[in-house]
């Protein structure tokens, strides 16, 4: 996680692919907190009016589930109430604390401290929530590690990421 992923996901960059479904996620924002997404939606998911928790928990969960498939239509579509809170809170919750890291690119910065361990990265080729070349810096940086760059978008149900998953495992096995 870097913030040139959160910048790509949450300042427009994945809406030039889908202009109209990013234009229904940043369009319920005031135009004068467009520039911090994470924390404009913040605001709201954690919101004390249930019907806007509901409403903007919703409206995050069908951005990324827009953007998770390869084979996507462009609907997020409307899971439960219950679903979209947890998942837009957890996220979002996650994204404001820098996924917990001291500094951007700390993984990077300390993948001296690993780079004996083995290890796989399976990513999707067409990813649009994770772009494919931060896995690709990544992998220059580990040496003990394989890249299985597939035909697929974000989501570790598309099914030729669940089978080079269980792939691996199978290997390992």
């Amino acid at each position: 996680m870097t913030q040139a992923e959160l910048d790509w996901f949450y300042s427009g960059g994945a809406g030039q692919f889908w202009p109209e479904a990013w234009a229904t996620f940043s369009n319920m924002v005031p135009l004068n907190e467009r520039h911090d997404m994470i924390a404009a939606y913040r605001v709201r998911i954690f919101g004390e009016i249930e019907s806007e928790v509901v409403r903007f928990s919703r409206a995050w969960a069908a951005w990324e589930n827009t953007l998770t498939t390869l084979d996507s239509n462009g609907q997020g579509g409307r899971g439960s109430a219950h679903y979209a809170r947890a998942f837009s809170r957890i996220e979002n919750h996650y994204f404001t604390h820098n996924g917990f890291l001291r500094e951007d690119k700390q993984i990077f910065m300390n993948m001296d401290k690993i780079q004996h361990i083995p290890g796989y990265i399976v990513q999707g080729r067409y990813d649009m929530i994770c772009p494919p070349h931060t896995a690709h810096a990544l992998h220059n940086l580990w040496p003990k590690s394989e890249l299985h760059m597939v035909r697929a978008g974000h989501a570790m149900s598309e099914p030729e990421i669940a089978a080079e998953l269980v792939g691996i495992m199978n290997d390992l096995l």
